[in-house]
């Protein structure tokens, strides 16, 4: 039975539609995503991986952010229309649209109306259940330890193949030297007694995590819908400035970064003080990211989420974007 039949079976098996047709919508890289018609209406089915060396309940995650989106009335996401959790999958409304091809000032103001919009009901119950974010920081010690941890896993990398010891070779002698430099910078910068202090909770932030446009559907009516919240939680309001202009599918101009970090309405002294410090930080993070291909744990995630995909050629890929990334980092 093929996996899309699969699919088929246990929509109907839950009883969520009964006469529809469905199509894989693409992965997401860490999830299968079916696109489900059933008269005049389409939906979104996703369902989530799961591996024991990948512990993050991301079903849970995902569903306590959307719980907390409906309680605070936030407009800027998909409806959920079913969850099973015995499943891991889940049910959306599907959202016209298309993601954005570039990042434009009007849709950068409505990124930060949406960060905004989040962090308006903090106080509501279903706020307090939401877990930390993936990855979560709460001291600028713990920034520089997250990505000293995704530097040690990359030395990881076996050498199975052309293209591994290729990237095996550009982590030693590239990427590692760049982040040792880097973190011994901001140790000289900053006093030795701000690194392990706590950021108080009362500054902590609601975020998406996996924060970009690369997980926004623009809709033909100009706005824009978030979705994959499956990393989302609590986490520093200085980590989702950096990681929003980090990331790499729809890049974000630097000459918005002070605007954007200026106009947050929430923790803004923090975010402005030391999101500038942590900008290059995540500029390696990211590049480690890209090159979680080579990883077998990250490895078997992609495979989940689209089976026939070419990963010998996706490894290249991202390899010459990690490439890209550290160079451009250091101009």
């Amino acid at each position: 039975m093929s996996d899309l039949e699969a699919t088929v079976n246990l929509v109907r098996r839950l009883g969520w539609l009964t006469d529809f047709d469905a199509k894989p919508a693409g992965g997401t890289g860490n999830n299968r995503v079916f696109c489900l018609r059933s008269g005049g209406q389409r939906f979104l089915l996703k369902r989530y991986f799961q591996h024991p060396a990948d512990p993050r309940d991301r079903f849970g995650a995902e569903r306590a952010f959307y719980d907390y989106a409906h309680d605070a009335r936030i407009e800027w996401v998909p409806k959920p229309i079913a969850w099973d959790a015995t499943e891991r999958v889940a049910m959306f409304e599907f959202i016209e649209g298309e993601r954005p091809s570039a990042s434009t000032p009007e849709l950068v103001r409505q990124a930060l109306a949406f960060f905004s919009d989040i962090n308006a009901n903090r106080s509501l119950p279903s706020a307090a259940a939401l877990p930390v974010a993936s990855e979560a920081c709460f001291s600028l010690g713990e920034h520089l330890q997250t990505v000293e941890c995704r530097i040690q896993r990359l030395a990881t990398i076996s050498p199975d193949s052309n293209i591994d010891r290729e990237a095996a070779a550009f982590v030693a002698n590239d990427l590692t030297p760049a982040w040792r430099e880097i973190a011994r910078s901001i140790r000289l910068r900053i006093d030795p007694g701000e690194l392990d202090r706590p950021l108080p909770p009362d500054q902590r932030c609601i975020t998406a995590s996996d924060f970009g446009f690369h997980n926004s559907i623009l809709g033909p009516d100009g706005r824009l819908r978030f979705f994959d919240f499956e990393y989302a939680g609590w986490d520093d309001p200085a980590k989702t400035i950096c990681d929003f202009f980090c990331q790499p599918a729809v890049p974000v101009p630097h000459s918005l970064f002070d605007e954007f970090a200026a106009h947050l309405q929430t923790h803004q002294a923090y975010a402005l003080a030391y999101a500038p410090h942590l900008l290059p930080v995540y500029k390696i993070k990211w590049c480690c990211i890209m090159l979680n291909e080579f990883l077998p744990t990250d490895q078997s995630r992609r495979a989940f989420s689209d089976p026939d995909a070419d990963h010998r050629a996706r490894k290249r890929k991202q390899l010459a974007k990690a490439s890209q990334v550290l160079r451009e980092a250091w101009q």
